[in-house]
């Protein structure tokens, strides 16, 4: 199996870019299956029914999400419209939504998706190491080929969840931070990790967000209100190959792509 998983898109110049590099990325590396996390994609706040399927129609198939989540409430009752769709898995018992789930593809290869989010420095949820030892086996029970996004702030969390599940699934992933790190690997035991995918949004910002309303924010302490920065995108992603028999990992490349 061929898996892209494309970093948090920010807003609309996220979209933009990955409406402008996906193409590209198809042809280049054939995924069988392209998973992104839209936590972000609305205005760097949500995601509404309307951008999940902007973006389906660019041929992303399954979509992660994180901390903000709830922020665009018009996705709670579009969620039935979206079981490609995963939200934190230890985010508290009775809200809206799932934690996993299974995306089937044309040949009847499947791939389950597992949503988490970290603690250190975010909410206090639920512990997303023993979410994790929870939720894995009905996944393995349908498929040997799992993605995990581990959506949390600290690296040191991130590889953690990379140890705790190494050999257990394929694919570990962080989100959240905006920023592809160098790590990608092959674990001992078979599992792809990276401790941050990285963005697809504006180049000239911080993280995503207009550079000078962070820049004063840090030089002055005053509060600010955040937007999303204008101008030309990055798109950031990890391709990679999965063993259909095993669900080993082969191969995790990074991608990052510049509109300028």
């Amino acid at each position: 199996m061929k898996l892209i998983f494309i970093g948090d898109i920010v807003g609309q110049p996220g979209r933009k870019s990955v409406a402008l590099h996906l193409p590209k990325v198809r042809d280049r590396w054939q995924p069988d299956v392209i998973v992104a996390n839209a936590e972000n994609a609305a205005g760097g706040l949500g995601a509404t029914p309307d951008i999940l399927r902007e973006l389906k129609s660019l041929g992303v198939q399954g979509f992660t999400m994180g901390n903000h989540t709830w922020r665009k409430k018009a996705i709670i009752p579009a969620l039935p419209e979206f079981p490609e769709l995963v939200r934190p898995a230890n985010y508290p018992p009775g809200l809206p939504g799932k934690g996993a789930t299974i995306i089937p593809l044309p040949d009847g290869r499947k791939l389950g998706v597992l949503d988490l989010i970290g603690r250190v420095y975010m909410e206090p949820f639920d512990c997303p190491f023993r979410t994790a030892d929870e939720m894995l086996p009905m996944l393995e029970a349908q498929t040997s080929a799992i993605l995990v996004d581990m959506h949390a702030e600290a690296t040191s969390e991130k590889i953690a969840m990379g140890w705790h599940l190494e050999g257990r699934c394929s694919v570990v992933v962080g989100t959240h931070t905006h920023v592809q790190t160098a790590d990608e690997w092959i674990m001992p035991k078979g599992t792809a990790y990276i401790t941050d995918v990285g963005m697809c949004g504006p180049i000239h910002s911080v993280i995503g967000t207009d550079k000078d309303i962070v820049v004063n924010k840090f030089v002055t302490g005053m509060p600010e209100k955040f937007v999303v920065a204008k101008g030309p995108g990055i798109f950031a992603a990890v391709y990679v190959e999965i063993d259909d028999e095993s669900g080993k990992a082969q191969h995790i490349e990074r991608i990052l792509l510049r509109d300028e």
